[in-house]
């Protein structure tokens, strides 16, 4: 049981604005009610009737005889607002407002009912799903407190997967297609403006049904997450998977931001990162969030990613080898023992490696594939098996064929099938296996199926991301030297430097750093990209150049109307790369780290990788090793391997001392940071501090 549960079991319901006609919005619950086999009482409101479908009906909501669990508003506008404050009043448990015309209309006048409403609400607690929702469907209890066409085009079926989502036809959709396919549906929502329960919060609270195997998750904004979090928790406790359509991923990207990490840390890349960091499998579109259900409702428990492939098709096999290399998924090895098995079963001719072609000799020996799927799934490099079949039917013993995967599937073994003719899938889908009318689909929906389920085991060892906005503070940003003290007080290691006043001082600080060559910049608030206006010289060798170079830097500072504050002085360092260190506070998701590439073409050209703050040594390792450059980091053509163990350290520290909200950091670039053979260095720092507002 959980706080939220009286939404999916209510004892009682009391519909306001209760119609006759079991067609109008206020009707169709009522239907809804009677024809699914909901055993609670319900409480018809309608002042203009004695009766409505039957049901006797009260005048107003506050002459019921009983305090109903739920109140389900399908009244407009400023009467929506009042049933809340009654029903609030009354000590109801919940709302569900299908009731439109509230924030989603920008207006002033529906963002002002919409507050009124959920003043009403939080003065006694009562939580309030929507408004604009089209309302929560639960058909394990018949509670269907909504107004979906598709549940008569459709006929409901309860069953292992939960859909939630904040539209309501990308709740019915979903439904829809999963119906079709014969797959019972246990919760459909559309909660709609989600202005009090979330979707992610009623998502968290569906997956603590022990009876629930799959849920799929439509967000329109990702307001809540700690919601999400939690969500992400209860799947990997109670082992079952989140898939999650996000819409409106194109309206971007960059905040405003004055830094390199600002532009590169983008919505849709965090994003990403926080849905791997909590274990929910992120999809682009609805045919996607569909596609591997049957996968996610078997008893699998996979350890691996080697696939092998099985088919009486050369080209199959050669189609699927390639489908499963776009998908990323290794074609297993297999073992000698294996090989000597499979010659002993196939025809001569038969290729007998991975993939393994049986040939046209299935239409005389029907046990061949019963006999081949079990010796590759006791290769211990075969984790998960494609069948494909091309073409069967007269002649072909496929009610056989099914029997013996459907055995094989049960043996413990992920498996797939490319099956494209109808009659012959039959037997397949029957017998409750995920069939797909070619491989590419196929291998697609289990690659995502495999890396899903490899997704929620390691989120278990990850830590719980820092999210959520530091509210009541503003940014300022720090000149050079100041940047790159609290950038070392993060534990990113920063060059030597001096600052100094004035130009005159640069040779004293030239000879105290005792470095063959220095650079000389103009130390400022004012800008941040400072080689573009001239207030940065490079390899200057005596201190003569150097004060000359201070000289210059000056002069074009008063030229471009920036305001220096003194001149940083520090030793030239020459790295084996530039490399970028970067952070940002996103409002949603809290600290980003950026890590990559670095240099004067970082946002032309970005070869980087963000994670959520904190992050974990292995973590950073990995996505360090996704990175474009990642191969010259080892060392090519003689060069030294760069200290890329250095480089993750210093992430690490950098994240977790951003992940403490008392962290003075609002977001910083190092770029670059120098990677050595023995270290990292940052040459070159922009720091944002936050500042605590005064009161006005």
């Amino acid at each position: 049981m959980n706080d939220l549960d009286f939404f999916h079991r209510p004892t009682s319901v009391a519909v306001v604005g209760a119609s006759d006609d079991p067609e109008k919005i206020g009707g169709r619950p009522l239907r809804y009610m009677r024809e699914f086999g909901y055993a609670g009482t319900v409480v018809p409101v309608n002042p203009k009737r004695e009766s409505v479908q039957g049901m006797a009906t009260v005048a107003r909501l506050e002459d019921s005889p009983i305090v109903p669990d739920v109140a389900l508003i399908a009244v407009p506008g400023q009467a929506a607002v009042e049933a809340v404050r009654v029903a609030a009043e009354m000590g109801v448990k919940g709302a569900v407002v299908m009731s439109s015309g509230f924030g989603e209309t920008h207006t002033a006048d529906g963002l002002r009912m919409q507050e009124e409403l959920l003043a009403h609400a939080r003065k006694t607690g009562m939580r309030v799903v929507g408004p604009n929702s089209q309302g929560l469907a639960s058909f394990h209890s018949g509670a269907v407190l909504g107004f979906s066409t598709l549940f008569t085009e459709e006929p409901p079926a309860d069953g292992p997967v939960g859909i939630i989502s904040q539209s309501g036809a990308l709740a019915s959709v979903p439904y829809g297609i999963l119906r079709r396919r014969g797959i019972g549906v246990r919760y459909a929502h559309g909660t709609g403006n989600d202005l009090d329960v979330s979707a992610a919060e009623l998502a968290a609270a569906a997956a603590e049904d022990p009876d629930l195997r799959l849920l799929l998750l439509y967000l329109e904004n990702v307001r809540d997450p700690e919601s999400l979090v939690a969500l992400g928790e209860a799947s990997r406790r109670r082992g079952v998977p989140v898939v999650a359509l996000v819409g409106g991923r194109s309206q971007s990207g960059s905040r405003a931001a004055a830094s390199h990490t600002g532009a590169l840390a983008t919505e849709r890349r965090v994003l990403d990162s926080f849905f791997e960091r909590v274990g929910i499998w992120q999809v682009h579109s609805v045919k996607e969030l569909v596609a591997a259900s049957e996968l996610y409702l078997q008893d699998w428990q996979p350890s691996g990613d080697g696939l092998a492939v099985v088919s009486n098709s050369g080209a199959v096999c050669v189609l699927a080898a390639d489908a499963a290399e776009d998908a990323g998924l290794p074609l297993a090895t297999l073992s000698d023992d294996t090989v000597t098995r499979l010659k002993a079963e196939l025809p001569a001719f038969a290729a007998t490696t991975n993939p393994v072609d049986v040939t046209a000799a299935l239409l005389t020996d029907s046990g061949l594939f019963g006999r081949v799927l079990p010796i590759l799934g006791q290769d211990p490099s075969v984790h998960a098996c494609l069948l494909g079949i091309p073409v069967a039917g007269r002649g072909y013993d496929v009610e056989r064929f099914a029997r013996d995967a459907a055995g094989f599937a049960a043996s413990g073994t992920p498996l797939v099938l490319a099956v494209p003719q109808p009659n012959v899938a039959k037997p397949f889908v029957d017998a409750g296996l995920p069939v797909f009318e070619e491989e590419a689909s196929a291998i697609a929906a289990l690659s995502q199926y495999l890396a899903h389920r490899h997704r929620m085991a390691r989120a278990e060892s990850l830590p719980r991301p820092a999210v959520g906005a530091r509210p009541g503070q503003a940014v300022a940003g720090l000149n050079e030297a100041e940047s790159l003290a609290a950038l070392a007080d993060l534990g990113v290691p920063v060059v030597a430097h001096e600052l100094v006043s004035a130009p005159g001082d640069v040779a004293a600080a030239f000879e105290r750093l005792g470095a063959h060559e220095v650079v000389v910049k103009g130390s400022t608030t004012e800008a941040t990209h400072k080689s573009e206006l001239g207030l940065v010289r490079l390899r200057c060798g005596s201190p003569h150049e150097a004060v000359a170079a201070a000289d210059e830097i000056a002069a074009s500072a008063s030229s471009h109307g920036v305001q220096l504050d003194g001149f940083l002085v520090a030793p030239m360092v020459r790295g084996l790369h530039e490399s970028l260190l970067g952070a940002s506070l996103d409002p949603v998701f809290g600290p980003v780290m950026v890590l990559g590439a670095g240099g004067v073409h970082v946002e032309a050209v970005p070869d980087t990788q963000v994670l959520l703050a904190p992050c974990t040594l292995e973590e950073v390792h990995e996505a360090l090793a996704r990175l474009r450059m990642a191969p010259l980091l080892a060392g090519v053509r003689g060069n030294p391997a760069s200290d890329v163990d250095a480089w993750a350290k210093a992430v690490v520290r950098a994240s977790e001392a951003l992940a403490d909200p008392a962290c003075p950091v609002a977001g910083f670039d190092a770029n670059p940071l120098m990677l050595l053979e023995d270290g990292v260095v940052a040459v070159d720092a922009v720091v944002l501090q936050s500042v605590v507002e005064e009161p006005a």
